[in-house]
């Protein structure tokens, strides 16, 4: 009997001693740490809201972000308070030395750009932020490695984006705008004009030819593929700028159900895909050379053979993450960067003409080709403006795993930083008072000289880790563009809602709409 009650009290004991350990640890973890973390920042001059339990200022994210979201704005207005109305607050209220939380993880906001600079140079000491069980449904890939597997992963895709081998994928961007031009053709057949709005068609025009050149296939092919992407962003956006604690990802919600499904779905589509050109390679039947998966593919198994071991190469399973990548980042980043130059030149039809004489000048109303694509220098102005006014991204974020010093700053471990990439391409002290306005001209001799040799213009990141589709996405919209202004006039129809914001990347919220004329 005393044996019997000795080992209840035991278990009772451990039972509360694990109880009490788990207790502890959520502690630490939702309230002692945060307050650490908030007194170290203070210290050293920073300023931002007090830390609230859990939820931190994700209430006030979330409220601006919707308040921002409810009506359109004039072009004369102040895009920031739209698509970041939460660090323009925090930014007004604190100044620029400030922080704000996410959740109970304190972000510093960087706005200096020799500090931007050394954040990007010492890419192995401010990481990605880790993805969760929530984050990796979208993809992995290679944006979410670090040290080794990121150099690795580098190494083995860097290949596939040279620009020997993007000449060869103009055919196919060529033929993709060609059957949208098509479309825009039968719209306005009859009165020589029509109304259009191009922001679908362009999303559309991206995914195809994305499709064209990253798995040889079609649209229709990967249509399931871009449609599944395309709503996970969406969920992730949503769940992004809402509170809700690390065990909600896994209970069985409608959302995380959904969200499951469909990355389960894309795993196997692209999955099936790799699979059928593999077979299709040993066969001796692909012809591989000119699109991104057959390039890819080459590498990794020139990788391994290189060191006769497949250690050095990279598996299935992550030239599928790799893939869901192209699939998000190839197809967003050109179809925003498009569709906010038609917008900007619609409006503009100064810059829209001078565009225009160039290309003719050039092309006269034959098929662009990839010498004379990189020798556009107004139209790669426009594009360089555009995408200043516009980042596809509109904050980069990194955090820091053990005390580091940055600038006159000593963050503790478990810090975010935040790069506001916007904030910084409105600067007026870095751009002039007339930041906010299209003047493509500031790039008229270059990124260096427009930014002064500065970190400030930052649409695909910066330093080792700057995105490494920037020429693919450069090339595409350069075609894309040319054939437009050869084919087409346009300007803005009085149904067009100015409304950017971010899914993901920054988005017309309403659409583009545009009256088109054939030329």
């Amino acid at each position: 009997m005393k044996m019997e009650i000795t080992c209840t009290l035991i278990s009772v004991s451990c039972v509360f001693s694990v109880l009490f350990f788990l207790a502890s640890k959520i502690l630490y973890s939702v309230w002692l740490k945060p307050k650490c973390l908030e007194k170290c920042l203070r210290a050293q001059g920073l300023n931002g809201n007090p830390y609230r339990l859990l939820v931190g200022d994700m209430k006030d994210l979330g409220k601006l972000h919707n308040e921002a979201l409810s009506k359109p704005i004039n072009f004369s207005d102040d895009i920031l308070s739209r698509v970041s109305p939460f660090l323009v607050e925090i930014i007004k209220k604190y100044g620029n030395n400030s922080f704000f939380w996410l959740g109970p993880t304190p972000s510093v906001l960087i706005l200096d750009p020799e500090t931007v600079k050394e954040i990007f140079i010492n890419y192995n000491r401010f990481l990605k932020r880790p993805g969760n069980a929530v984050t990796d449904l979208l993809q992995k890939g290679l944006i979410s490695y670090e040290g080794e597997e990121w150099e690795k992963h580098r190494r083995i895709i860097n290949p596939a984006f040279y620009k020997e081998k993007l000449k060869h994928m103009v055919p196919a961007f060529h033929l993709s705008v060609k059957e949208m031009l098509g479309e825009w053709e039968a719209i306005v057949s009859h009165e020589g004009k029509g109304e259009l709005d191009v922001w679908p068609h362009l999303q559309r025009l991206t995914s195809d030819a994305l499709s064209r050149t990253a798995f040889g296939s079609s649209y229709e092919e990967g249509r399931k593929i871009f449609e599944l992407q395309r709503e996970q962003v969406e969920h992730l956006m949503t769940l992004s700028r809402s509170f809700f604690l690390p065990i909600f990802r896994f209970l069985p919600t409608k959302r995380n159900r959904r969200m499951k499904y469909i990355a389960k779905e894309v795993s196997h589509s692209i999955k099936e895909i790799i699979e059928n050109r593999l077979k299709a390679i040993k066969e001796g039947e692909a012809n591989s050379k000119h699109d991104l998966l057959g390039l890819l593919l080459e590498s990794n198994q020139k990788e391994i053979q290189m060191h006769g071991h497949r250690k050095f190469g990279i598996t299935t399973k992550e030239v599928i993450e790799d893939c869901k990548l192209f699939y998000v980042a190839g197809q967003e980043t050109t179809s925003v960067l498009l569709v906010w130059t038609l917008v900007l030149l619609a409006r503009h039809q100064e810059w829209q003409s001078r565009a225009r004489e160039e290309v003719l000048e050039k092309f006269g109303k034959n098929q662009p080709d990839f010498e004379g694509l990189n020798h556009l220098q107004i139209v790669t102005m426009i594009l360089n403006e555009t995408l200043r006014l516009y980042p596809p991204i509109i904050f980069l974020d990194r955090t820091i795993q053990e005390d580091t010093k940055i600038g006159s700053l000593s963050l503790p471990s478990g810090t975010l930083v935040t790069i506001p990439i916007i904030l910084l391409h409105y600067d007026t002290k870095i751009w002039g008072g007339d930041a906010k306005d299209f003047k493509p001209e500031r790039f008229a001799e270059g990124v260096s000289n427009a930014t002064k040799g500065q970190s400030v213009f930052l649409p695909f990141g910066g330093g080792p880790r700057m995105c490494i589709g920037q020429n693919f996405t450069m090339v595409e919209a350069k075609l894309a563009l040319t054939m437009i202004l050869q084919n087409f006039s346009f300007e803005l129809s009085t149904s067009y809602s100015h409304a950017p914001h971010t899914v993901f990347t920054l988005v017309p919220q309403h659409g583009a709409h545009l009256i088109l004329r054939k030329l």
